[in-house]
């Protein structure tokens, strides 16, 4: 439930400041509707293609999970749900916001990116490990970087989440690649999780996602992705543009 509370912390803020819900992209829902859609069905394709991707590279089939149930499907479909809208309330929302607002776009995006990175070395507990931090801060602050570019690009939060949750979504519940345990898909060999090894592992876990990331980022920058919105117009300042 830190999803609505952050939320109803964001729409006070914002009205003491004298705007609305408008300024974080709260707004014109069809065109932030399609903006949710398109950054889902991208990630959650980029997903299939990495984990088909592995299972083909380590010669184990995925099967069907046979305890998956609706009450699976629906516990993992909340968790998702609440982390992303949290991380992306409190990374990409009010917050992205003013510091855009007050830095410009380039350091307020890295700002967010860094502080994501952080973030994560608590949340996946690696404090304490210089290696794990680093891959952890360099990994996830990359993710965070495109999420917040895709803010700072269209003014909302619907495209990072989008982004984020048919990344973590199929993932986790697709092919139980997350903390959530077992999916709807699971290794035909009994593991875990699907692992490859060598030159395959490397492309696949680490090499496609940044490929990605760049390629979002890339789209974002040099594409046509801005708002079209009616509102847009007041959601930042045109110093910060």
């Amino acid at each position: 439930m830190i999803g609505p509370i952050l939320l109803a912390i964001s729409w006070l803020l914002l009205r003491l400041e004298g705007q609305g819900v408008a300024a974080i992209g709260l707004n014109a829902p069809t065109i932030r509707a399609r903006q949710l859609a398109a950054g889902f069905v991208v990630a959650s394709l980029v997903v299939v293609l990495q984990q088909l991707g592995l299972s083909t590279a380590a010669g184990v089939p995925w099967q069907l999970n046979p305890d998956a149930d609706a009450s699976l499907v629906g516990q993992s479909l909340r968790w998702n749900i609440n982390s992303v809208l949290y991380e992306e309330l409190l990374f990409r929302g009010y917050l992205l916001y003013q510091a855009i607002r007050w830095l410009g776009i380039r350091w307020g995006v890295l700002l967010s990116a860094a502080a994501f990175g952080v973030y994560h070395w608590f949340s996946y507990e690696v404090i304490g490990n210089p290696v794990m931090m680093t891959f952890v801060f360099v990994f996830t602050g990359a993710f965070g970087l495109m999420l917040a570019v895709a803010f700072a690009r269209t003014k909302s939060i619907a495209l990072p989440i989008g982004l984020h949750l048919g990344w973590n979504v199929v993932s986790y519940l697709g092919f139980s690649a997350g903390p959530l345990g077992r999916g709807l898909l699971v290794p035909g060999n009994g593991a875990t999780r699907m692992e490859a090894t060598g030159l395959a592992d490397f492309l696949l876990d680490m090499v496609l996602p940044m490929f990605f990331v760049a390629s979002v980022i890339w789209y974002l920058m040099h594409g046509n992705p801005r708002d079209g919105s009616p509102d847009s117009a007041a959601a930042l300042p045109p110093s910060a543009a």
